[in-house]
């Protein structure tokens, strides 16, 4: 059973619940098992992926900010998306579009980099974002079992009627004092049983149980097949610690980042006890971060200006206080560019949908006053109080333009609130306000190149 649920979206098991509330239906076998990890948030992480609430009197599981996939131990799949996607004309075209941005964002996480930049039949199909994953790893294990699988000398001892290898004295006196035809031997034997092998074909078995797809379970009996002769893993940390990814092993980056994100899972909750599900959850606000960063970096590195500026993520140069001659509290925006030795402008991502028409004192767009703290504290210790700040939110049906008037902390210092545009053709943007200072136009061609001003303005 497959369930779609958005950011900040309700789960329940009550049909009254989902009725009156929009809530996402699931099974009260799941809906337990979900309140269970939930309860015991103080032993996990979990509290960062699901909490429990109560809304008009109904008990609801409400999703965070985390997207991708979780599975219980009953077989229901829950797919969670990004909130943008959630204002398209038709439910469906919001999953699509979601499920869209989402693959699209992911390839620029470090640990995703290996998701297929073409993703077109994956939406022709409305293929669920399991089953997405689940393709991307099939895809990259068949072409690696085209191209050959490697070998490794592997240590034996066996107790042999002939003499191969070296002849191991204490055992042969212990095993073969009577019987001494035979050879007790220790040999190196060239083997398909290394470690990248056993965590690949061990990732293969444990989706067999996962996946809805006849032609993925088809291409995983295939697969299986041909790592007949390794063994699984029996430590999965003990074999992702024994990896030696050489240069005569190109062929297995991919098949492995996804064998470990299948094996550990890339997610904070931690499944205790017999049931164990299956989970690959992202912080949204990484996810977003990451992407922003990766877009905007090469827009720099492309600029005939790159050799003069440079592009810093999480800088931690700066503190908020000195006490005791320590250095307290490191400051760590997003996104830092510096001139040479100096501090030019500081930019932070927010994923926050913003409502360009709540332009009042009470809304304040959805703009948040701890962000304003943040980032007053970024503008006084990186660049002395004088300059300009921006703060990114992706673009959404209500927030299609910068907000033109800016946030002045002092007259010197300045924050412009601004929507990052997340095209699904690879040509996203950040789209800066038309009013900035003529001061800050050698930025603005440096974060937004000739070609995209063009689409902004």
């Amino acid at each position: 059973m497959h369930i779609t649920v958005f950011e900040y979206g309700y789960l329940s098991c009550d049909k009254s619940a989902c009725d009156e509330l929009g809530a996402e239906l699931i099974s009260s076998r799941a809906y337990n098992y979900l309140k269970d990890v939930c309860l015991s948030a103080s032993e996990s992480n979990t509290a960062k992926c699901l909490g429990l609430t109560k809304r008009y009197g109904y008990e609801l599981i409400q999703v965070k900010n985390y997207v991708g996939v979780l599975f219980t131990p009953t077989g229901e799949h829950i797919e969670v998306l990004p909130k943008t996607g959630r204002t398209a004309a038709t439910n469906k075209q919001a999953v699509a579009e979601s499920r869209q941005i989402l693959l699209m964002m992911l390839q620029h996480l470090g640990v995703f980099r290996y998701v297929a930049t073409n993703q077109a039949n994956v939406v022709s199909k409305q293929m669920p974002l399991l089953e997405v994953f689940i393709s991307q790893f099939l895809q990259a294990v068949n072409r690696l079992v085209k191209r050959g699988l490697k070998s490794d000398y592997l240590r034996q001892q066996a107790n042999l009627h002939f003499q191969k290898g070296k002849l191991n004295v204490s055992k042969q006196l212990r095993h073969n004092l009577v019987s001494q035809h035979k050879f007790y031997v220790e040999y190196d034997e060239y083997l398909l049983n290394r470690p990248a092998n056993r965590l690949i074909k061990t990732a293969l078995i444990k989706l067999a149980s996962y996946t809805r797809l006849a032609s993925h379970q088809k291409l995983l009996r295939e697969l299986q097949f041909a790592f007949m002769d390794v063994p699984s893993s029996t430590s999965i940390k003990q074999d992702i610690s024994a990896l030696k990814l050489d240069r005569t092993m190109v062929d297995y980056y991919s098949p492995i980042a996804w064998a470990k994100l299948i094996l550990e899972g890339f997610s904070p909750l931690s499944m205790k006890g017999q049931d164990s599900a299956l989970s690959l959850l992202f912080p949204m606000e990484a996810v977003f971060e990451s992407y922003v960063a990766s877009v905007l970096g090469q827009h720099i590195s492309n600029h005939p200006l790159s050799d003069e500026f440079e592009l810093l993520t999480q800088a931690r140069s700066c503190h908020l206080v000195e006490h005791h001659e320590q250095q307290w509290f490191q400051l760590k925006p997003d996104l830092l560019i510096k001139q040479g030795e100096k501090n030019v402008c500081v930019l932070d991502t927010k994923w926050k949908v913003l409502d360009q028409s709540k332009d009042n004192g009470s809304d304040k767009y959805g703009l948040s006053q701890a962000d304003f703290y943040q980032m007053f504290a970024y503008g006084q210790k990186y660049l002395n109080g004088q300059g300009n700040m921006f703060l990114i939110y992706p673009a959404n049906d209500k927030f299609q333009t910068p907000i033109e008037q800016s946030f002045k902390f002092s007259a010197q210092l300045t924050l412009w609130v601004v929507p990052f545009y997340l095209d699904l053709e690879g040509n996203s943007v950040l789209q800066l306000p038309n009013s900035l200072d003529p001061e800050m136009q050698k930025l603005i061609s440096l974060l937004t190149p000739a070609r995209e001003q063009q689409l902004v303005r």
